[in-house]
């Protein structure tokens, strides 16, 4: 099945880099949030950002946690491209071979993932060129990438797990507006935990977003010692998601 499965990614990754648009949204999206979000707390006393951020720079800060926002964002181009295959009939043509439902499903998930991953060197050369000094702990850098992979595994098959059954232009644009904004602010991603009320710091403490952000941030910022188990955490959600959605697709994957 593995030939297959990398057939099938390889197709997802040529529309990927035929598609202009998809190339601007890839990269217009992370490059506006530092710009424009990143730099709402530049005039902020650098006592303040210690303070609450523990770092002189919010850019730096919000960096690790747009990434890891970034990753789960894209997940939904797994189920979009899921969604147009079946619309245009390529799906039906690919189920008449031998080849297994599940396999579909990996490819989609691969070609998500492989997106977000896309925007790791893009977002870190634009905040090296707007001034941010990073203090990088190698070990954790890597270790914090195998995160991101796994992140976006996750989030790529939740999001083709919940369109496969139906073949509604709208279902990705409605899960996404479900998900994406609940689960960016109820993560570190953009603020630190401590003045958070204690419901959303129990929601926090299961959200793999803060998990990433605060493995990024050790990387990049404080280059402190990785967490292992930051990392366990995400290569459990990445490895738990894609088995129930092979499970699920497998079982409830239609054409239409």
């Amino acid at each position: 099945m593995i030939d297959k499965v990398l057939a099938l990614y390889e197709r997802e990754m040529k529309r990927f880099f035929r598609s202009r648009y998809m190339w601007i949204m890839i990269l217009a999206q992370p490059i506006m949030w530092i710009i424009f979000f990143g730099s709402s707390f530049s005039q902020v006393p650098s006592e303040f950002l210690q303070t609450f951020f523990h770092t002189n720079d919010y850019i730096a800060f919000i960096v690790p946690g747009e990434l890891s926002v970034s990753m789960m964002m894209v997940g939904s181009f797994s189920s979009m491209s899921l969604i147009q295959d079946k619309r245009l009939g390529y799906l039906r043509r690919i189920l008449i071979t031998p080849t297994r439902k599940s396999a579909i499903f990996y490819a989609k998930v691969l070609g998500g993932m492989t997106r977000g991953i896309i925007q790791v060197p893009i977002m870190i050369l634009v905040s090296l060129a707007l001034g941010v000094t990073y203090n990088i702990d190698w070990l954790g850098l890597i270790e914090w990438l195998i995160g991101l992979v796994f992140l976006g595994v996750g989030f790529s098959s939740v999001y083709a797990i919940i369109t496969t059954n139906t073949s509604d232009w709208q279902a990705p644009g409605v899960v996404s507006n479900l998900l994406n904004l609940p689960l960016m602010f109820s993560s570190t991603a953009l603020f630190p935990e401590e003045f958070f009320p204690s419901w959303l710091k129990a929601i926090s403490n299961v959200n793999p977003l803060t998990y990433s952000a605060e493995l990024g941030r050790d990387a990049l910022l404080y280059a402190d010692p990785p967490d292992p188990l930051y990392i366990l955490y995400l290569v459990a959600f990445g490895v738990i998601m894609l088995i129930l959605g092979s499970i699920i697709v497998e079982k409830y994957l239609t054409v239409d």
